[in-house]
């Protein structure tokens, strides 16, 4: 199974459009098509970023309902031990989090549109892509699954 961390705002934009990309992502994880890693400190990002008033202000869900999204992602996703400390990213050492939680968990991907990470590209040979980017390699990987089984 393919295993993914993705940054905090994946899930503010998956909250502020169901048919954004990540939205899409979060709905693979669900699905259990999508292995989820997150470490308590991403869970923690996630809850502070979906609370800020400007985000709020455009989701309007209420704090019962993002207590809610929370739960519901750390029920299908694997946690990592996050004992793993890390210093790679000096423009922003809390996007650390997303590498050590990459490593702790055996990631196959790291999704993430912030600069700070993109611009590694790969970190330990873990890919750094957009969602739209995943969206378009894991179709690729399905394609040539089925190719194979259709072959063998």
């Amino acid at each position: 199974m393919i295993k993914v961390v993705l940054d905090a705002n994946q899930f503010v934009s998956a909250l502020l459009k169901q048919t954004s990309n990540s939205s899409l992502i979060i709905d693979l994880v669900h699905s259990g098509d999508v292995r989820l890693l997150v470490s308590e400190k991403i869970i923690t990002e996630i809850d502070r970023v979906i609370r800020y008033p400007k985000v709020k202000k455009i989701h309007r869900r209420s704090d019962s309902n993002l207590d809610a999204f929370i739960i519901k992602i750390v029920r299908v996703a694997q946690m990592v031990p996050g004992t793993l400390k890390l210093r790679v990213i000096e423009e922003d050492p809390t996007d650390d989090k997303y590498l050590e939680c990459a490593i702790e968990g055996g990631a196959d991907f790291i999704i993430s549109g912030d600069k700070h990470l993109k611009n590694l590209w790969s970190f330990r040979e873990i890919p750094i892509v957009s969602p739209a980017e995943f969206l378009k390699r894991i179709k690729t990987l399905r394609l040539s699954a089925l190719a194979e089984k259709n072959n063998g």
